[in-house]
């Protein structure tokens, strides 16, 4: 791994070891081949170390999803579907290793964790929010395919009418709507801090037992099904006309 994704390990309030994976990506950690590359290299080192707690931070955003530029820029050159094709596959695996795996994990979010770079969110155990987070879909607005569990996990957490509402009308959802939500438990000017104490305040063991009763092999198959049929959606809307000229507009308005 280089400076895009950061690991070490701190020790828990009760004691115990975390494993702290620490996003520093350029654009806002912007998802792109090489963030999502060493977010998996960083599961696997998780996985190796044998530790079963670890903690997801970013820096002053927590990440802005998909980088639209990026995505233009293969759009203009006709090969929109060939760059989908290396990130939003690898951010859905992404999302079904963070929820299959045998470890609580825990977000700590700060400004914006937008578009498919929600699904880390989602796909956490626990999550602290700084004041200033929110989470918006932006797909309308983009004319892409909603990615990273938007369709395929987040119905399991919200119900299937607030998740169709919050993509439908593009809401931001700020730190304590997420909460209400119940997609955080905390909000804190110290989101860090907060998500170690939540880590270090329950017995772990316990904690993966609910955690693999919760996601039983019948939801897990649900949402590897709902993952899948993003990914078909994705790369079938990016390519067209209006996708293009919607990416140009909202870059030409947000430049």
């Amino acid at each position: 791994m280089t400076a895009l994704v950061a690991c070490d390990k701190v020790e828990l309030q009760n004691g115990e070891p975390c494993f702290r994976i620490a996003l520093s990506a350029p654009r806002a950690n912007a998802l792109e081949p090489g963030l999502l590359t060493e977010l998996h290299e960083a599961l696997d080192a998780l996985e190796q170390s044998g530790v079963q707690k670890a903690l997801i931070i970013g820096g002053r955003n927590f990440s802005t999803g998909g980088d639209i530029g990026r995505f233009l820029e293969a759009a203009q050159a006709g090969r929109a579907e060939n760059y989908a094709d290396v990130v939003v596959p690898v951010l859905q695996d992404l999302i079904m290793r963070m929820i299959e795996m045998p470890v609580v994990i825990a977000s700590a979010v700060r400004g914006a964790a937008t578009g498919g770079a929600a699904g880390i969110l989602f796909a956490s155990d626990l999550a602290a929010a700084a004041p200033d987070a929110f989470v918006q879909p932006y797909y309308g607005v983009m004319g892409f395919a909603p990615d990273g569990g938007w369709t395929a996990l987040l119905p399991e957490l919200t119900g299937a009418g607030p998740a169709q509402s919050w993509l439908m009308a593009n809401h931001r959802f700020g730190a304590l709507e997420l909460q209400r939500l119940e997609l955080v438990q905390a909000v804190d000017a110290d989101p860090e801090t907060r998500a170690l104490a939540l880590l270090g305040g329950i017995e772990t063991e316990s904690a993966l037992a609910a955690k693999s009763m919760i996601w039983n092999d019948a939801r897990l198959d649900g949402v590897r099904a709902g993952l899948d049929a993003e990914t078909a959606a994705f790369r079938k809307l990016i390519g067209r006309q209006e996708t293009l000229s919607r990416m140009t507009e909202f870059l030409h308005s947000n430049g």
